[in-house]
C-alpha cells in the first residue's frame, strides 16, 4: 500500500511507543504510515532509509536524546516536522526544541484529543513546507534575480516585462515588444541586457519554462499540450529547451517533483 505520508514515534518506552501507535493508526485510517523506533540510532536508520514527514520523539532516551536526535537530522534534507514529547514540565526542554525549529511540545500522559490535535496541526505544517519548497524550485533564481538586481529599471523595460508574463503563452518576438514600448529593437535589446543582465531571448525562455513547471506540477496535462499552452507548436523543440535549463526532461521533472495545490 502506498501511504500518503509517514509518521515516526520515537520513544523507548514500549508501552507508551504502542499507544501512540494504536492511537494514530486508528485515526489515520490507512492514510498515513506509522512507524515506529525505540532509540534515536534506530530512529537514523529509518530516516536514512525513506522519507519521515512527521515525527514525534520523546526527550529522555538513553544514548542519544530527542534534542542530540533532531540536531542529527537537521540540514540533510530529510528534516520532518517534529512534536517533542516529554514526562516532565522543563522549560529548557521546550526553549531549546524551539530553536530547533519543534512545532508542538506534549507532555505526558498525552490525551488522544490532544494528540490528534498535534498531529493535525503539525501535517498542516508539513503540507506548506513542501508547497513553499516547490514553489522554491518552480521559481527562476536567474529570472528572479534579473527582476529585483536593480529597482531603477526603466519605465520601457518594465514595461516589456509585464507585456511577456501576460503573453507568455504566446509566440512574442523582440521586435513586437520594442514596438509595445515603442523603442528601437536594437536600442531596446542593448537596453534590456544592460538592465536586465541576460538578452531578452533568454528572459523570454525562462519566463515559459516556469509557466510551463507551474503547469506540469498543477495540472495533468500532456507535455504536448503545456508545449503549446506555453507557445511552441513544436513538442519536441520545447523539450529540448526544458532539459537544456532544468537538467531533466518535463515529464521526469513532473514525477521527482511533489504535486499539490501551484498558485
Amino acid at each position: 500500500m502506498k501511504y500518503n505520508k509517514t509518521i515516526l514515534i520515537v520513544d523507548d518506552e514500549p508501552r507508551t511507543r504502542e499507544g501512540l501507535k494504536k492511537t494514530l493508526s486508528t485515526w489515520a485510517a490507512n492514510r498515513y504510515e506509522i512507524a515506529t523506533a525505540e532509540n534515536g540510532d534506530d530512529a537514523l536508520a529509518i530516516l536514512s532509509e525513506r522519507p519521515v514527514h512527521l515525527m514525534l520523539t520523546d526527550i529522555r532516551m538513553p544514548e542519544m536524546n530527542g534534542l542530540s536526535l533532531i540536531n542529527a537530522i537537521k540540514g540533510q534534507g530529510r528534516d520532518p516536522v517534529v512534536i517533542l514529547l516529554s514526562g516532565y514540565s522543563e522549560f529548557e526542554y521546550a526553549q531549546e526544541g524551539i530553536k530547533l525549529g519543534v512545532v508542538n511540545y506534549l507532555l505526558k500522559p498525552i490525551t488522544r484529543a490532544k494528540l490528534i490535535e498535534a498531529v493535525e496541526q503539525a501535517l498542516r505544517i508539513c503540507d506548506s513546507r513542501e508547497r513553499m519548497g516547490t514553489m522554491e524550485k518552480i521559481v527562476d533564481q536567474q529570472l528572479m534575480e534579473a527582476k529585483l538586481q536593480d529597482v531603477r529599471i526603466p519605465q520601457p523595460i518594465q514595461d516589456a516585462i509585464q507585456y511577456v508574463e501576460a503573453r507568455v503563452q504566446s509566440h512574442i518576438s523582440l521586435r513586437e515588444v520594442a514596438d509595445h514600448v515603442h523603442l528601437n529593437a536594437s536600442y531596446f535589446s542593448s537596453l534590456f541586457k544592460e538592465k536586465m543582465g541576460m538578452n531578452f531571448s533568454e528572459f523570454l525562455t525562462r519566463s515559459k519554462m516556469q509557466a510551463a513547471k507551474k503547469l506540469l506540477l498543477s495540472t495533468a496535462m500532456p507535455v504536448a499540450a503545456i508545449a503549446e499552452e506555453v507557445g511552441y507548436q513544436s513538442t519536441k523543440y520545447f523539450m529540448t529547451l526544458f532539459k537544456e535549463y532544468e537538467g531533466i526532461t518535463p515529464s521526469q521533472y513532473r514525477k521527482d517533483m511533489p504535486q499539490g495545490d501551484i498558485v
